[in-house]
């Protein structure tokens, strides 16, 4: 099995077990009163990734991978690491609020507003470039950007709509 072949797997397996576990985090929001916002925008974003993740399978699964931009993409999975660790049973793939909680503000939110966006930003563009598929990248890149753009605002939307409910 090639090199490429398991940064894929690999991949398509971290993926898999994300969702699982933010199915799990946002039955758990729920139940405790959480509310989603902005949920006509999650299939557009979820085809965004998996037309993602099936462009890297079709075009890069027999190419050179790139060791320098794979390490590169590892210290981006630290980084993840660190943001699932910091958010614990809030993170989620979705947009949801719950009344009565505050923001976190340990890890890496300390430094950034919006650091899982970040990651994803950077993570998105980089993967197509270790298979050497720049052409990839930039679409992906700017169609991610996009769609992040849209959700930073809805969530932006839903952080102060709960700090109004925080206030009453």
């Amino acid at each position: 099995m090639s090199l490429a072949v398991l940064v894929l797997l690999f991949v398509t397996l971290q993926r898999a077990g994300e969702l699982v576990l933010a199915r799990a985090n946002t039955s758990g929001l729920l139940k405790r009163g959480g509310i989603e916002m902005g949920a006509s925008h999650y299939p557009v974003m979820v085809a965004l990734h998996a037309s993602w993740l099936a462009a890297l399978w079709f075009f890069g699964w027999d190419t050179q991978v790139n060791l320098w931009l794979l390490v590169a993409y590892g210290l981006l999975q630290a980084f993840r690491i660190w943001i699932l660790a910091t958010l614990g049973r809030r993170w989620t793939t979705r947009i949801i609020i719950v009344p009565g909680e505050t923001l976190v503000t340990g890890g890496p939110y300390r430094l950034l507003r919006h650091p899982n966006y970040l990651l994803v930003l950077l993570e998105v563009p980089l993967l197509p470039m270790v298979f050497g598929l720049p052409w990839l990248a930039l679409l992906f890149g700017l169609l991610n950007a996009a769609m992040l753009a849209w959700r930073i605002r809805i969530e932006e939307g839903a952080l102060s709509e709960l700090r109004g409910i925080q206030q009453r």
